[in-house]
């Protein structure tokens, strides 16, 4: 199997057991599930799927020379995915802490067809499924991993993305950059994606109303919750043909590419922060990136800061 990525470049796939578990239905779903929440109609940037930065994480743990059981955790980590992603965090769950697709990940893991594949490869599917057994896929915040770096680089522009991927290492089985340079221009470039993506006003706006349409439709019962385990184009036809009236004005709003001249709300949300704080090389030594760097380091406070204040968001009148 042949892999290109806009990112990674070109990487031939000679693993049976990957490339029967690229094929498989729980990985294939994913090229129907957005990465940034709300499907491109309906949102104000152009995303990519699920299924694009899974593959994208196996791509950079093999760059990286990870083992071949790290390359399918990465894989297969984003397979418990519900429809839109982490917006289901504000139908059931909280927008400022995204836990719901880790906390079902397990027994979603263990209960498709990925087992089977696993144990016919000697694999140990309860391992496989815990992502925090592999130290370049996950890593605490404020390190950088392949998820954290992949998701955020591919919002980059190209160059810079690119830049950032030729300046990593495998240190000691952790993600790190070699030099300073590289590790400053990768946490800018994600710390200005948090507070005008992530956490800015029209991405915090459309979670909240895309939200409040799915909530009518299951209160409705045009959907079931059942269906987020589906792709999102069976969700998204639904809510189109709904004969609510709430429904039909939350998304005529949100086709709209700009939503700033929504009155605002009085109480603020508030969305996951997200922030890096890398470790780079110097003379075979690691460093923090906001330890020799003030500049940066008062960045990233007033960042946090402005987080916790949390955002006003746009709102509609019924």
């Amino acid at each position: 199997m042949i892999i290109t990525d806009r990112i990674y470049g070109t990487y031939k796939i000679s693993s049976p057991v990957i490339i029967e578990l690229i094929n498989s239905y729980p990985v294939q779903r994913l090229k129907n599930i957005s990465q940034m929440g709300p499907p491109n109609k309906y949102y104000h940037l152009k995303g990519y799927s699920r299924y694009e930065h899974s593959l994208g994480v196996m791509l950079l743990l093999k760059y990286l020379k990870a083992t071949e059981e790290e390359q399918i955790a990465g894989l297969l980590h984003d397979i418990s995915h519900t429809a839109f992603s982490h917006l289901i965090d504000w139908i059931v769950g909280s927008g400022a802490t995204e836990e719901f697709q880790d906390n079902q990940h397990e027994k979603y893991f263990l209960n498709s067809e990925i087992k089977k594949i696993l144990l016919k490869y000697k694999y140990n599917p309860l391992k496989v499924s815990n992502n925090k057994n592999y130290t370049l896929l996950e890593n605490n915040i404020p390190n950088i991993c392949a998820d954290r770096f992949d998701y955020s680089a591919r919002e980059f522009p190209i160059k810079i993305a690119k830049t950032c991927f030729q300046n990593l290492t495998n240190y000691n089985n952790k993600m790190v950059f070699k030099n300073k340079k590289s590790a400053l221009l990768f946490a800018t470039n994600f710390l200005e994606r948090q507070q005008n993506h992530w956490g800015g006003l029209e991405g915090t706006t459309r979670y909240v109303l895309f939200a409040q349409a799915l909530k009518l439709a299951l209160n409705d019962k045009l959907i079931i919750f059942a269906d987020f385990m589906k792709d999102e184009n069976y969700i998204v036809k639904k809510l189109e043909s709904s004969p609510n009236k709430k429904i039909k004005l939350i998304l005529s709003i949100l086709k709209k590419k700009n939503l700033s001249h929504l009155p605002k709300s009085k109480e603020s949300y508030h969305k996951k922060f997200r922030y890096v704080d890398p470790q780079f090389l110097k003379k075979d030594k690691l460093f923090r990136l906001s330890d020799v760097d003030n500049k940066f380091k008062q960045l990233l406070e007033s960042a946090k800061k402005q987080n916790k204040k949390g955002i006003k968001i746009g709102k509609i009148s019924y």
